[in-house]
């Protein structure tokens, strides 16, 4: 998948080093439980590796169209809220390159994927209260909030996009 400034392909083993960017970086991860070591990392490929497999979609590896360089992580992921199934959006890029829109950019291709390529007529994003970013993202591309629960003992917004019927 292309945006305009984007390529997005499927995560191999080969991107270890490239997760690691974001997986190492506290201040990256500050809103996750915490950062990540190589072996998560492995299982983060196996996780999105079983994603593909099973439902057609996982976290797709994001990069520079004119350079090739790795810049983070969207797509969507099953997951479960309040014990009921769910399609996300999630994303995550390397601190170097916030601030420029890439994640919206992602997110909205994430999000057209989802409707048009799945069929689905709802997305959400989970997101961690104190995490002003990636709320901005998801309201950037049309999600709004539609609850607070609690995931992994953390106050979270379930923020919710529906397709349009038109």
């Amino acid at each position: 998948m292309e945006t305009e400034r984007l390529t997005l392909r499927q995560m191999t083993e080969d991107d270890e080093d490239n997760l690691m960017q974001i997986f190492s970086d506290r201040v990256a991860m500050q809103y996750y439980t915490s950062t990540k070591t190589r072996e998560q990392a492995k299982n983060w490929i196996q996780w999105n590796a079983r994603n593909y497999e099973e439902h057609g979609v996982g976290l797709w590896i994001c990069e520079r169209k004119d350079t090739g360089e790795f810049v983070g992580q969207c797509g969507i992921v099953p997951q479960l809220v309040d014990e009921q199934p769910e399609m996300e959006i999630g994303y995550l890029f390397v601190r170097a390159y916030w601030g420029r829109g890439l994640a919206t950019e992602a997110a909205l291709a994430a999000k057209q994927h989802g409707f048009t390529a799945m069929g689905r007529n709802r997305l959400i994003s989970m997101i961690y209260k104190p995490n002003l970013p990636s709320i901005q993202v998801a309201k950037r591309i049309g999600m709004s909030l539609e609850k607070e629960t609690r995931i992994n003992n953390r106050e979270t917004f379930i923020f919710s996009v529906h397709a349009k019927n038109d």
